[in-house]
């Protein structure tokens, strides 16, 4: 009963200290994640034009390489076309 009872006992105490412990930690790191979070905030409210800016620009640049792609992507399917073409003996002029 001795062990059962010195068992329980570290139990609790564990559960108590992890407890202490673990609310420490979280708070902490909440707080910290918190103040970091609002001075990204500031620093894109301080720079809202240039990041607008930048976004669009980002964005025209990703348009024109899917465009470029799309363009890569017809000519290699004509291609295809008329490889296939040449050899079911079909003609590949329309």
């Amino acid at each position: 009963m001795t062990q059962r009872d010195g068992f329980i006992g570290g139990f609790f105490a564990g559960a108590i200290f992890g407890g202490i412990v673990g609310g420490f930690l979280g708070t902490v790191l909440a707080n910290r994640k918190e103040r970091d979070r609002s001075l990204e905030d500031k620093s894109l409210l301080d720079n809202t034009p240039i990041s607008k800016i930048s976004a669009e620009e980002t964005i025209e640049d990703a348009r024109r390489s899917l465009e470029d792609k799309i363009a890569q992507l017809n000519l290699a399917i004509d291609d295809v076309r008329q490889q296939l073409g040449s050899v079911n003996g079909n003609s590949a002029e329309n």
